[in-house]
């Protein structure tokens, strides 16, 4: 049965940490065969604290220091300083479902023999607010989140490691490197596009689903998204094959309603076309909230909508300042490279 490292990168999360680390140390798995390697990022609260006071209850629990700040980069500094068979990648504020995890974790490598796993990422937690209920359902449907992604599949299947993969045998990072410390948001995502063009397998198991919690406010869920758009937008740079048409639907349609709204003014008929297209919009979403809310309380209900439109424009905002920040950079380098002078012969 394989070992198992848990690299747990965080950066303030003191309101979470003690209770996710007390579901990772506390698993029914030998102790001396794994570890807990937390990577903190510059905590400004009591995340190192509460951390170094857990130590004292369990030598399997290490504390190394990222001065970068940056996931990723925490990330890179705690598989550094893992030593066993197989790393999982566990953030602070994420919900252990039960005692089994590691047990499932380190038996699907056995029994798949797969070079990394996928797993499922629901956003179901404990006494969610009517805003987090909301979020949860909304991010599940093929509407707020790329219908191409798996992570809210419970079928075991292997897969492609894009936007599912989590855990990694140590040969993965022998293969293709460490995470890619220019990004600060779908690090994951990138460090899985090597995965894959490397042709490594994974495989896509509800044994070892972690649930994440979701944005409390309309604020936090639109810079998150933020931050997605903004680590695809990169992505998409760096790897132009990764950018799919589900991803470049959000962007496109922000600028039609921004465009579209100011060519209505010019012209009339485009003015029908741009308010019949919003309403066709608010009325999918209108939708979307009664048939995913049916069930739920009215509270959340009439809050599906409002968290579509946090996913849609905030995941597009981020998208189109990177991808302007990154054309900048293009032409700033084509810019300040040497003309071309034809070589002498």
């Amino acid at each position: 049965m394989p070992s198992v490292s848990v690299v747990v990168p965080v950066r303030n999360e003191s309101r979470s940490i003690e209770h996710t680390l007390r579901l990772l140390l506390t698993q029914d798995f030998p102790r001396a065969d794994f570890e807990v390697i937390v990577a903190d990022g510059v905590s400004t609260d009591d995340t190192v604290p509460i951390v170094r006071r857990l130590q004292g209850e369990f030598p399997n629990l290490k504390l190394v220091f990222n001065a970068d700040k940056l996931a990723s980069a925490g990330r890179n500094t705690a598989i550094r300083h893992a030593t066993k068979d197989v790393l999982v990648i566990v953030d602070g504020h994420c919900h252990v479902p039960d005692r089994d995890y590691l047990r499932n974790l380190s038996d699907a490598f056995e029994t798949s023999q797969a070079d990394c796993l996928g797993r499922p990422q629901p956003l179901d937690v404990p006494n969610p607010t009517p805003f987090q209920s909301a979020v949860s359902a909304a991010r599940s449907s093929r509407l707020g989140h790329n219908p191409d992604s798996d992570i809210y599949s419970n079928e075991p299947k292997f897969v492609p490691p894009q936007s599912t993969a989590v855990a990694y045998s140590r040969t993965v990072f022998h293969a293709v490197g460490l995470f890619d410390q220019a990004f600060d948001a779908c690090e994951d995502v990138e460090f899985n596009e090597r995965v894959h063009a490397a042709g490594l397998s994974c495989y896509f198991t509800p044994a070892v689903k972690i649930v994440y919690e979701p944005r409390a406010s309309f604020r936090a869920l639109f810079y998150q998204l933020g931050r997605y758009g903004s680590g695809r937008a990169k992505l998409a740079f760096k790897h132009p094959k990764s950018l799919s048409v589900p991803a470049l639907v959000p962007p496109l349609w922000a600028v039609w309603v921004i465009a579209g709204a100011l060519l209505s003014l010019a012209v009339p008929y485009a003015g029908w076309v741009w308010f019949g297209s919003v309403a066709l919009y608010l009325g999918v979403l209108l939708g979307a909230g009664a048939v995913l809310g049916r069930s739920a309380p009215r509270a959340v209900a009439l809050r599906i909508p409002m968290v579509f439109v946090a996913i849609h424009f905030g995941f597009a905002w981020g998208f189109w300042k990177e991808a302007a920040k990154q054309l900048r950079r293009s032409l700033q380098h084509w810019a300040g490279a040497p003309a071309f002078k034809p070589a002498k012969h």
